[in-house]
């Protein structure tokens, strides 16, 4: 049978990378324990997952344009489960964050790889309704994340978790061996990497996209990375951090909802960031509000609808003038974000203060939306875009 690339099988690659993040941040104070490491060293390896997710972004997303896209995926997700058996049986916190570092280094496939055969398939109005749908199931993938890592890590630990993630990617690398088609066009060749790297580190419009992807990230992430510490500080059980997922997870509705509204009415970039922006700087200041009290996690719903509305078309949008280096772009571009979300959750480790972190970013994406605002006003629409 002929294999094509199914939305069942897009969605469970694009939502591999985050679950299998997110699904560690209930464990955190658990593994600060075992390992006898303080708070804010086990809270840094999220930043050390997103600093190898970056250098992986780049390796595979060269690596779809030279060999393929379903060997390049393929090969990442074996790697992601050899260094997840690794984790499991690891019994000290270097080789546990070396193991880390490692999966994310495979992991990062899932999301260049899929973002690369997506564009491989689709174009203009079409990929961002597509990404409009997959934006759902990047939103919503922390919050499938955490409550999964919740439930492990209440019945088995830490090593539950890990276990766990052993047995996802086993079943994944399954999936995807029997199911992913090669998307990779016949006449596509391997383009330069350097000549694509200097193009794009002189296009402002991908330095505009990376940055906003990457606060957007950082608004999300900066939540998986402190709330376990501040529900321990609140005195609350461990579960309920686990039990924040469904409430996050209504957000993303919520969000999901309006994005495919405003798809439908052919609201253009700069009104879909605005009102995105609107909803996480509202979210930051409420959540700054009430950090102090249980009540910190309902604004978190205001920031979880603006990621989902923001990142799907930006993302749709980014690399509309890469075709011919589709693969190649995709890594540059998921490396610059990653790499400034990594050195964004450095600090937001450092600062333990969310509702700081929150508000600090969402007054960045302001600046960065009327950036993006002047330019389409200055730019005309690409043909690709027009509908």
């Amino acid at each position: 049978m002929k294999r094509r690339l199914t939305l069942t099988l897009a969605t469970s690659l694009m939502m591999f990378p985050q679950v299998v993040e997110t699904i560690y941040s209930p464990a955190l104070i658990h593994i600060a324990d075992g390992f006898q490491v303080s708070a804010a060293i086990a809270a840094q390896t999220l930043s050390c997952y997103f600093f190898a997710f970056a250098l992986g972004v780049v390796f595979w997303g060269r690596m779809c344009d030279i060999i393929g896209r379903r060997p390049s995926i393929l090969l990442g997700l074996m790697l992601y489960l050899i260094a997840s058996i690794v984790a499991l049986l690891s019994s000290s916190f270097i080789v546990l964050l070396a193991a880390r570092m490692l999966a994310a280094f495979g992991a990062s496939v899932g999301s260049v790889g899929t973002q690369t055969a997506m564009r491989d398939r689709f174009d203009g109005p079409e990929l961002a309704k597509i990404f409009s749908i997959m934006g759902i199931a990047m939103a919503v993938s922390p919050a499938v994340g955490v409550l999964s890592g919740a439930l492990l890590t209440y019945y088995w630990g830490y090593q539950g978790v890990f276990g766990g993630l052993v047995i996802l990617a086993a079943v994944l690398f399954g999936y995807a061996y029997l199911k992913l088609p090669e998307t990779c066009p016949k006449q596509i060749s391997a383009s330069s990497f350097g000549g694509t790297l200097a193009k794009m580190l002189k296009d402002g419009d991908i330095w505009l996209s990376a940055s906003l992807v990457a606060l957007f990230n950082i608004c999300m992430f900066s939540y998986y990375q402190l709330a376990p510490f501040l529900f321990s500080k609140l005195e609350l059980p461990d579960d309920w951090f686990g039990y924040t997922g469904l409430i996050l997870a209504a957000g993303v509705g919520v969000g999901a909802v309006i994005n495919k509204f405003l798809v439908s009415k052919h609201w253009q970039l700069p009104s879909q960031l605005t009102l995105a922006c609107i909803l996480s700087l509202s979210g930051g200041v409420l959540l700054l509000l009430f950090e102090e009290t249980v009540w910190f996690v309902l604004p978190m719903m205001l920031v979880v609808m603006a990621y989902g509305i923001a990142i799907p078309n930006i993302l749709a949008r980014a690399l509309r003038n890469y075709k011919e280096c589709m693969g190649t772009a995709g890594a540059i571009l998921g490396s610059m974000y990653y790499l400034m979300l990594g050195g964004g959750l450095v600090l937001v480790g450092l600062s333990q203060h969310l509702g700081i972190v929150l508000t600090l970013c969402s007054l960045c994406i302001l600046f960065f939306v009327y950036l993006v605002v002047y330019n389409e006003r200055r730019l005309p629409l690409p043909e690709s875009e027009k509908a």
